[in-house]
Protein backbone atom coordinates (compact mmCIF):
# COMPACT_ATOMS: atom_id res chain seq x y z
CA UNK A 1 0.00 0.00 0.00
CA UNK A 2 1.03 3.51 -0.75
CA UNK A 3 1.66 5.95 1.85
CA UNK A 4 -0.66 8.39 0.38
CA UNK A 5 -3.15 5.90 1.08
CA UNK A 6 -6.71 7.39 2.53
CA UNK A 7 -7.76 5.51 5.35
CA UNK A 8 -11.57 6.41 6.80
CA UNK A 9 -13.03 5.76 9.91
CA UNK A 10 -16.28 3.45 10.24
CA UNK A 11 -19.91 5.76 10.98
CA UNK A 12 -19.47 7.24 13.83
CA UNK A 13 -15.90 6.26 14.93
CA UNK A 14 -12.48 8.36 14.39
CA UNK A 15 -9.73 6.79 12.89
CA UNK A 16 -6.95 8.04 15.10
CA UNK A 17 -6.72 8.16 18.79
CA UNK A 18 -4.06 9.47 20.85
CA UNK A 19 -2.41 7.88 23.77
CA UNK A 20 0.24 8.94 25.89
CA UNK A 21 0.76 11.63 23.55
CA UNK A 22 1.44 9.04 20.70
CA UNK A 23 -1.50 8.44 17.56
CA UNK A 24 -2.43 5.41 17.00
CA UNK A 25 -4.65 5.07 13.27
CA UNK A 26 -7.04 2.22 14.08
CA UNK A 27 -7.99 1.01 10.19
CA UNK A 28 -10.73 -0.88 9.60
CA UNK A 29 -10.98 -4.02 7.20
CA UNK A 30 -13.75 -5.33 5.53
CA UNK A 31 -14.53 -8.57 4.84
CA UNK A 32 -17.35 -11.25 3.26
CA UNK A 33 -19.47 -12.39 6.48
CA UNK A 34 -17.19 -14.75 8.18
CA UNK A 35 -18.48 -18.29 9.03
CA UNK A 36 -17.11 -21.80 10.38
CA UNK A 37 -16.26 -22.82 6.61
CA UNK A 38 -13.75 -20.27 7.03
CA UNK A 39 -9.80 -20.70 8.06
CA UNK A 40 -8.89 -17.91 9.87
CA UNK A 41 -5.61 -17.75 8.43
CA UNK A 42 -6.81 -17.44 5.09
CA UNK A 43 -8.92 -14.41 5.66
CA UNK A 44 -6.72 -12.40 7.29
CA UNK A 45 -4.30 -12.92 4.84
CA UNK A 46 -6.59 -12.71 1.91
CA UNK A 47 -8.05 -8.85 3.77
CA UNK A 48 -4.98 -8.00 5.62
CA UNK A 49 -1.83 -9.04 4.15
CA UNK A 50 -1.50 -6.55 1.61
CA UNK A 51 -2.20 -3.24 3.54
CA UNK A 52 -0.02 -4.28 6.22
CA UNK A 53 3.32 -2.18 6.96
CA UNK A 54 6.47 -2.79 9.08
CA UNK A 55 5.42 -1.96 12.91
CA UNK A 56 1.50 -2.62 11.88
CA UNK A 57 -0.51 -4.87 14.10
CA UNK A 58 -3.59 -6.99 12.99
CA UNK A 59 -6.22 -6.88 15.72
CA UNK A 60 -9.42 -9.35 15.35
CA UNK A 61 -12.77 -9.60 16.75
CA UNK A 62 -13.02 -12.65 18.74
CA UNK A 63 -16.30 -12.82 17.65
CA UNK A 64 -14.75 -13.80 14.13
CA UNK A 65 -12.50 -16.14 15.25
CA UNK A 66 -14.88 -18.24 17.38
CA UNK A 67 -17.49 -18.23 14.20
CA UNK A 68 -14.38 -20.04 12.44
CA UNK A 69 -14.03 -22.26 15.00
CA UNK A 70 -17.72 -23.69 15.51
CA UNK A 71 -18.14 -21.57 18.68
CA UNK A 72 -21.39 -19.80 17.15
CA UNK A 73 -24.60 -21.65 18.37
CA UNK A 74 -28.22 -21.20 16.91
CA UNK A 75 -30.62 -20.14 19.63
CA UNK A 76 -32.71 -22.83 19.30
CA UNK A 77 -29.95 -25.43 19.48
CA UNK A 78 -29.65 -24.16 23.22
CA UNK A 79 -32.10 -25.62 25.83
CA UNK A 80 -31.76 -23.29 29.11
CA UNK A 81 -32.38 -25.05 32.42
CA UNK A 82 -34.00 -23.16 35.21
CA UNK A 83 -30.97 -21.89 36.69
CA UNK A 84 -30.40 -20.04 34.03
CA UNK A 85 -33.51 -18.62 33.49
CA UNK A 86 -33.69 -17.21 36.77
CA UNK A 87 -29.93 -15.84 37.32
CA UNK A 88 -30.73 -14.07 33.86
CA UNK A 89 -33.13 -11.97 34.86
CA UNK A 90 -30.79 -10.32 37.72
CA UNK A 91 -27.94 -9.31 34.68
CA UNK A 92 -27.64 -5.61 34.45
CA UNK A 93 -28.48 -4.50 30.68
CA UNK A 94 -26.45 -2.09 28.96
CA UNK A 95 -26.77 -0.30 25.42
CA UNK A 96 -23.20 -2.52 24.50
CA UNK A 97 -24.96 -5.79 24.74
CA UNK A 98 -27.17 -8.32 26.04
CA UNK A 99 -24.60 -10.03 28.10
CA UNK A 100 -25.60 -12.86 30.01
CA UNK A 101 -29.04 -11.01 30.01
CA UNK A 102 -30.96 -13.67 28.56
CA UNK A 103 -31.28 -17.15 29.46
CA UNK A 104 -29.92 -18.93 26.29
CA UNK A 105 -26.21 -16.64 27.26
CA UNK A 106 -26.36 -17.88 30.91
CA UNK A 107 -26.77 -21.07 29.85
CA UNK A 108 -23.67 -21.25 27.70
CA UNK A 109 -22.02 -19.71 30.74
CA UNK A 110 -22.94 -22.29 33.21
CA UNK A 111 -22.10 -24.90 30.70
CA UNK A 112 -18.68 -22.52 29.60
CA UNK A 113 -17.32 -21.70 33.20
CA UNK A 114 -18.80 -24.70 35.68
CA UNK A 115 -22.00 -23.92 37.72
CA UNK A 116 -20.32 -23.47 40.54
CA UNK A 117 -18.13 -20.96 39.52
CA UNK A 118 -21.39 -19.19 37.84
CA UNK A 119 -22.98 -19.52 41.36
CA UNK A 120 -20.20 -17.88 43.24
CA UNK A 121 -19.62 -15.49 40.63
CA UNK A 122 -23.39 -14.41 42.03
CA UNK A 123 -23.01 -14.18 45.50
CA UNK A 124 -20.03 -12.06 44.66
CA UNK A 125 -21.95 -9.68 42.69
CA UNK A 126 -24.86 -9.35 45.55
CA UNK A 127 -21.91 -8.34 47.92
CA UNK A 128 -20.07 -5.84 45.11
CA UNK A 129 -23.55 -3.96 45.27
CA UNK A 130 -23.65 -3.66 48.78
CA UNK A 131 -20.65 -1.59 48.67
CA UNK A 132 -21.88 0.08 45.53
CA UNK A 133 -19.48 -1.50 43.21
CA UNK A 134 -20.09 -3.40 39.76
CA UNK A 135 -18.43 -5.45 37.93
CA UNK A 136 -17.59 -8.20 40.48
CA UNK A 137 -19.51 -11.00 38.81
CA UNK A 138 -17.49 -10.99 35.54
CA UNK A 139 -14.46 -11.01 37.39
CA UNK A 140 -15.19 -13.81 39.20
CA UNK A 141 -16.51 -15.34 36.33
CA UNK A 142 -13.40 -15.04 33.84
CA UNK A 143 -13.44 -13.93 30.41
CA UNK A 144 -15.08 -16.95 28.81
CA UNK A 145 -17.98 -15.49 30.81
CA UNK A 146 -17.26 -12.12 29.60
CA UNK A 147 -16.97 -12.66 26.68
CA UNK A 148 -19.91 -14.40 25.18
CA UNK A 149 -21.92 -12.77 22.69
CA UNK A 150 -26.27 -12.94 22.46
CA UNK A 151 -27.72 -11.23 19.49
CA UNK A 152 -28.31 -7.58 19.45
CA UNK A 153 -30.07 -4.81 17.42
CA UNK A 154 -28.07 -4.44 14.10
CA UNK A 155 -25.96 -8.25 14.35
CA UNK A 156 -25.49 -9.32 10.63
CA UNK A 157 -28.24 -12.34 9.78
CA UNK A 158 -28.08 -15.28 10.21
CA UNK A 159 -26.15 -14.28 13.88
CA UNK A 160 -29.01 -12.46 14.97
CA UNK A 161 -30.12 -15.71 16.31
CA UNK A 162 -27.05 -16.86 17.53
CA UNK A 163 -24.98 -16.88 20.54
CA UNK A 164 -21.46 -16.56 20.32
CA UNK A 165 -18.60 -18.15 22.71
CA UNK A 166 -14.97 -16.99 23.04
CA UNK A 167 -12.82 -18.53 21.31
CA UNK A 168 -10.60 -21.69 22.07
CA UNK A 169 -6.98 -20.78 22.83
CA UNK A 170 -7.28 -17.32 21.94
CA UNK A 171 -3.10 -16.57 22.91
CA UNK A 172 -2.31 -19.45 20.92
CA UNK A 173 -4.52 -18.59 18.41
CA UNK A 174 -3.52 -15.13 17.38
CA UNK A 175 0.31 -16.75 17.86
CA UNK A 176 -0.83 -18.75 14.25
CA UNK A 177 -2.25 -15.72 12.33
CA UNK A 178 0.97 -13.93 12.79
CA UNK A 179 2.62 -16.94 11.70
CA UNK A 180 0.33 -17.02 8.42
CA UNK A 181 0.60 -13.12 8.14
CA UNK A 182 4.10 -12.38 8.64
CA UNK A 183 2.63 -9.54 11.32
CA UNK A 184 1.75 -9.30 14.62
CA UNK A 185 -1.87 -10.16 15.88
CA UNK A 186 -4.36 -9.45 18.49
CA UNK A 187 -7.34 -11.16 19.46
CA UNK A 188 -9.80 -8.37 20.60
CA UNK A 189 -13.23 -7.97 22.89
CA UNK A 190 -14.71 -4.43 22.06
CA UNK A 191 -18.15 -2.90 22.80
CA UNK A 192 -18.79 0.69 23.23
CA UNK A 193 -17.59 0.06 26.70
CA UNK A 194 -13.98 -0.55 26.12
CA UNK A 195 -11.64 -3.46 25.17
CA UNK A 196 -10.44 -6.71 26.60
CA UNK A 197 -7.57 -8.42 24.36
CA UNK A 198 -8.27 -11.90 24.75
CA UNK A 199 -4.55 -12.66 23.35
CA UNK A 200 -1.71 -11.73 21.50
CA UNK A 201 1.18 -12.62 19.34
CA UNK A 202 3.39 -10.64 21.01
CA UNK A 203 4.76 -8.83 24.49
CA UNK A 204 4.93 -5.42 23.38
CA UNK A 205 3.22 -3.17 23.52
CA UNK A 206 1.19 -4.64 26.94
CA UNK A 207 -2.67 -5.87 26.26
CA UNK A 208 -2.79 -2.86 28.96
CA UNK A 209 -1.85 -0.32 25.75
CA UNK A 210 -3.95 -2.20 22.88
CA UNK A 211 -6.97 -2.15 25.54
CA UNK A 212 -6.52 1.35 25.58
CA UNK A 213 -5.68 2.40 21.90
CA UNK A 214 -8.84 0.21 20.91
CA UNK A 215 -11.09 1.58 23.89
CA UNK A 216 -13.45 3.49 21.62
CA UNK A 217 -14.27 0.41 20.14
CA UNK A 218 -13.09 1.69 16.16
CA UNK A 219 -14.74 -1.81 14.53
CA UNK A 220 -18.40 -0.66 15.50
CA UNK A 221 -21.54 -2.66 16.94
CA UNK A 222 -23.17 -3.87 14.10
CA UNK A 223 -23.24 -4.07 10.66
CA UNK A 224 -20.10 -2.23 10.03
CA UNK A 225 -18.88 -5.38 8.29
CA UNK A 226 -15.08 -4.79 9.86
CA UNK A 227 -14.44 -7.80 12.13
CA UNK A 228 -10.59 -6.63 11.84
CA UNK A 229 -8.26 -3.79 11.40
CA UNK A 230 -4.91 -2.57 11.50
CA UNK A 231 -3.18 -0.31 14.32
CA UNK A 232 -0.67 1.85 13.04
CA UNK A 233 1.68 4.78 14.67
CA UNK A 234 1.05 7.78 12.55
Amino acid sequence: MSEETVYSANPGKKLIRTVDGVDYQRIPIKTHLITKTDKMEDVVCRYAKDQMQPGDILFISEKAVACTQSRAIPMEDIKPRKLAVTLSRYVTKTPAGIGLGIPETMEMALQECGTLRILFAAFCSVIGKLFHQRGWFYIVAGPKARGIDGPTEGTIPPYDHYVVLTPDDPMGTSKKLAAALGHPVAIVDINDLGANILGCSQKEPSMALLARILGDNPLGQSSECTPMGIIRKV
